[in-house]
């Protein structure tokens, strides 16, 4: 029989018992996937979000990370700097600075704007050790 997931049908947990059991099924991999239950879990406990936002949250990481290395090959592509460890040196220091405009930019059509912002702010400020406005 089917079974059709209607949005309000969706409940605020990442994993639902009925994921659970396909995945056992399909995987055979029941240890693995209690665990990533579980880091789920956390992430939402720590970031005080429910399943969707931390869905959003994810597929932004995802995202801004792939602009960014993109981006980041594409300026490599036009300096032209060779090949060799400068490129690396380079391509870090060019993921490092596209890093958080990339996740900014695409948290705004996902509604994570403010999340974000609050996670920049942190790490901005574990890295500087300062006070941000």
């Amino acid at each position: 029989t089917a079974y059709e997931i209607r949005p309000r049908d969706w409940s605020s947990d990442v994993c639902s018992s009925d994921l659970a059991l396909f995945l056992r099924i399909r995987t055979g991999r029941i240890g693995n996937l209690a665990h990533i239950c579980t880091v789920l879990e956390k992430l939402k406990n720590r970031w005080k979000v429910n399943g969707l936002q931390l869905t959003l949250i994810l597929l932004t990481f995802a995202l801004g990370g792939s602009c960014c290395g993109y981006l980041a090959r594409g300026v490599l592509a036009w300096l032209e700097p060779g090949a060799g460890w400068i490129k690396v040196v380079l391509y870090l220091f060019l993921v490092t600075l596209l890093w958080p405009l990339c996740v900014i930019v695409v948290s705004i059509p996902f509604g994570q704007f403010a999340f974000f912002k609050n996670y920049l702010r942190k790490i901005y400020k574990r890295v500087f050790n300062k006070n941000t406005p």
